[in-house]
């Protein structure tokens, strides 16, 4: 072979590996985004506010709870998100938090040197209960273009209140997409006894998301939060009226997809040796399935799953009654200097 030849071939195969380089990169350069729920079990300050049900978490209060316990506990949830951050070393582009006291939490866990970086923003209004729900978000991602509160009703107990349902709204990628996170109704007085309070916030939150649908159809919905219920519960499947298979989707429906996880044997707390995933996210058919836009939800590497658990064993309780549980802050009031009674939740979306 001439060398003439031999460099009009080189010549090729160089554009070609270009090429392909080039290809690879266009493809999968992008990383997909997270977006998190977190459950920060009773995240107060140390202030007494007269005008919160705070007075259990002051120092002068039953847990004396002080700056340093504060701190630890600063510093514990700081690891967990910076945690899920190094997954793939890209921040969470949006994180849902439920169970934190004020906006003044809000700004120290996102003034943390490890998170920082991300530079969060904050969607959060106060509510009637004293541990409210609330939005970290990056606005280079999600550009915001509104955010409301909508007060939680239950027709049955007009006086009944709880924390809101933080709504917030705006695009990624130039497609608009339509967040709520909320903390629905707890179990006291028993599953069955509690269970239409919770079936009516998933009808509420279906209301809403069926409005948003019918305004714009190609806005993608994602509700989270701790819903005291599994993803099979009445609540979820029938008040919200979630499918629990891609494959029974159709235009307009909602997609729970932990509920595979559940069946699967995981979960995101524990009691009585049961394990419970009420840490749920909810999306709208069309980010499940990417029927309008090119964003849609995708499985971790490696994962038969749509839903994701960040679970670590600096997270779990090494020993004792509650030991395979979450590394909770409390038991009673004996600080364990844990991180939560939950484990975060996370789903990718990319095109």
């Amino acid at each position: 072979m001439g060398n003439k030849m031999r460099y009009k071939l080189m010549k090729k195969q160089l554009f070609c590996t270009i090429f392909f380089v080039l290809l690879i990169s266009v493809c999968f350069g992008q990383k997909p985004y997270k977006v998190v729920f977190y459950n920060l079990e009773n995240f107060f300050d140390t202030i007494n506010d007269p005008e919160v049900k705070d007075d259990e978490f002051t120092p002068e209060g039953p847990k004396k709870w002080n700056t340093a316990k504060y701190n630890k506990k600063l510093g514990n949830i700081e690891r967990v998100l910076f945690g899920m951050a190094a997954i793939d070393k890209e921040y969470p582009i949006v994180i849902g938090v439920s169970e934190v006291e004020n906006r003044n939490v809000l700004e120290d866990i996102v003034a943390t040197p490890k998170l920082a970086p991300g530079n969060y923003r904050i969607s959060h209004f106060d509510s009637p209960e004293a541990r409210d729900v609330a939005f970290l978000y990056r606005p280079d991602v999600f550009k915001l273009e509104g955010q409301y509160p909508v007060k939680t009703v239950i027709p049955s107990l007009p006086d009944f209140k709880t924390r809101d349902i933080l709504t917030m709204w705006g695009t990624i990628e130039d497609e608009p997409f339509f967040f709520m996170v909320a903390h629905w109704p707890s179990r006291l007085g028993g599953k069955d006894v509690s269970e239409f309070k919770r079936i009516a916030v998933g009808r509420q939150i279906r209301s809403i998301a069926d409005s948003v649908l019918q305004a714009n159809p190609a806005t993608k919905i994602v509700m989270m939060g701790d819903f005291n219920d599994d993803p099979t519960d009445k609540s979820i499947t029938e008040g919200l009226g979630a499918k629990l298979k891609m494959k029974d989707l159709s235009a307009g429906d909602l997609y729970a997809p932990y509920a595979d996880m559940l069946k699967a044997g995981y979960g995101t707390l524990a009691y009585g040796d049961a394990w419970n995933i009420f840490d749920n996210i909810v999306i709208s058919e069309n980010l499940a399935k990417g029927s309008t836009g090119k964003l849609k939800i995708q499985k971790a590497p490696g994962s038969k799953f749509y839903g994701n658990i960040f679970k670590q064993h600096y997270m779990i309780q090494k020993e004792g009654q509650y030991k395979g549980y979450p590394l909770r802050t409390y038991v009673g009031n004996n600080f364990q200097g844990g991180f939560s009674d939950h484990f975060p939740v996370y789903i990718y979306i990319s095109k």
